[in-house]
């Protein structure tokens, strides 16, 4: 059923509205002002066309709690949470009293998230976009020139290794065999944690034949836990027979899989992760998935980001992000000029001039600060990482690394925009109205007459 309007009831009529106590030069106040909420409401409303059953939540509701969930770094349950003592994120998500109780479960966010996927938030981070707009950040030139670059996004799974995968493996094996009745000959309960634990301690004493050995032992054992199941998968209805039968192929290609295979598995729960190697000291390996960043040349504003599964080469993103590029700043067509690092040798895309790191043929003073201007994109990254929640994505499957990485983007750019609002009011010290006239005439028709 589609979002319920909600109207003041009879018994707020002596309430005090929230405009009448919060500060309305805050910042956050103020980004309320300058976001396109109607655009929102109107696209989310499509995903309720039934008329049966509960109405379904104020769209501005969820989508402001997912602005402030990436925004702030917060979890699902810590979003809500917060929510409820912060009378100014109420004000952002539209309520216009002071609330005592929460507003959803947490839980709706996840099913919200699956139902609007990812074009939905691809709309949330085109308001971000035009809300710097209408603040004055950027210009229309501004998402001609864009800097492209990729990074990974890890997966919160534990580090893959062989005794943990196998010990995993072998756990789900015999939680679904007495689940569905079956009988196992051994379940090898206590056996094989102490020759888990063993090879920890092997391979932190570095000798290796002795963990080699040891992890033979646990393959074996967890290969006849495999093939007792197996065994039985006939007696079962076929329901049960077709969830048994995905774990069975899952723990299969844990046996079977050696060190340089290729199209590994390295999480039970997550198939969809991939080993990404980045050249880095520190963590030479990530496991998660590649996503691609375009950002303004000089706002360092997002204005497009999108996973890339599979691990493809760098280049071959490059012509799909500058299409996100051109729907979500609404030109409908590609930056005419970007800045790429030599990880994008050898790709062209038909009119678009491509600066590449290291480039000096036909290069001016003008381009090549330009490219002197490409590593702007690796602190914004950073910043995603450690200031929002790209350095560990929480959400399940494919789906769910395209929905997160395009909130990290969308989280960032209320960053700046928050950032952007507070120095502009530190300096000047000027009123509402004075700043929302500077920075957006909308917004002022959109405030109370009371700010």
């Amino acid at each position: 059923m589609r979002p319920k309007p909600s109207l003041p009831q009879s018994g707020e009529l002596f309430r005090p509205r929230l405009d009448e106590q919060l500060n309305m030069r805050h910042p956050l106040i103020r980004l309320a002002a300058l976001m396109d909420w109607d655009q929102i409401e109107q696209h989310f409303a499509s995903h309720f066309t039934s008329g049966r059953g509960r109405p379904a939540l104020p769209p501005r509701l969820v989508a402001g709690l997912l602005y402030l969930q990436h925004a702030n770094d917060a979890s699902d349950e810590a979003v809500v949470n917060t929510w409820l003592e912060n009378p100014y994120w109420q004000f952002f998500t539209g309520e216009t009293y002071l609330q005592t109780e929460l507003p959803i479960d947490p839980s709706s966010l996840t099913r919200w998230r699956q139902r609007i996927g990812e074009e939905g938030v691809e709309l949330l981070l085109a308001v971000t976009i035009e809300a710097a707009r209408s603040a004055g950040l950027i210009n229309k030139a501004s998402v001609q020139r864009v800097i492209v670059d990729t990074t990974v996004m890890p997966k919160a799974i534990a580090h893959p290794t062989d005794s943990r995968l196998l010990d995993t493996s072998r756990q789900h094996l015999v939680k679904a065999a007495q689940a569905h009745g079956l009988r196992l000959r051994q379940n090898y309960n206590r056996v094989v944690p102490k020759l888990a634990a063993q090879i920890g301690r092997y391979a932190h004493a570095r000798q290796f034949k002795r963990m080699r050995r040891a992890v033979r032992t646990l393959r074996s054992r967890v290969g006849r836990v495999h093939r007792d199941v197996q065994r039985q998968l006939g007696s079962l209805p076929e329901k049960a027979r077709l969830e048994l039968q995905e774990l069975l192929q899952r723990t299969d290609r844990i046996l079977t899989q050696r060190t340089k295979d290729k199209n590994k598995l390295y999480a039970l729960h997550a198939p969809e992760v991939e080993c990404i190697s980045k050249g880095k000291a520190r963590t030479p390996y990530e496991f998660g998935v590649k996503v691609s960043v375009a950002t303004t040349l000089k706002e360092g504003l997002v204005v497009g980001m999108r996973s890339m599964p599979g691990n493809p080469y760098d280049g071959h993103t490059l012509a799909e992000q500058l299409e996100q590029v051109g729907i979500l700043t609404g030109t409908d067509r590609p930056p005419h000029t970007v800045i790429v690092d030599k990880g994008y040798r050898g790709v062209e895309v038909e009119g678009v001039r491509i600066l590449r790191s290291g480039q000096r043929r036909g290069i001016t003073r003008t381009l090549k600060a330009m490219i002197h201007r490409r590593s702007a994109i690796e602190p914004a990254i950073g910043h995603m990482k450690m200031d929002g929640r790209l350095d560990r994505n929480p959400l399940k499957g494919a789906l769910g690394d395209a929905i997160h990485a395009v909130m990290c983007g969308a989280g960032h750019n209320l960053r700046l925009i928050l950032a952007a609002l507070r120095l502009y009011c530190a300096r000047f010290g000027l009123s509402l109205r004075a700043v929302l006239a500077s920075l957006a005439p909308r917004a002022v028709a959109q405030q109370p007459a009371s700010a």
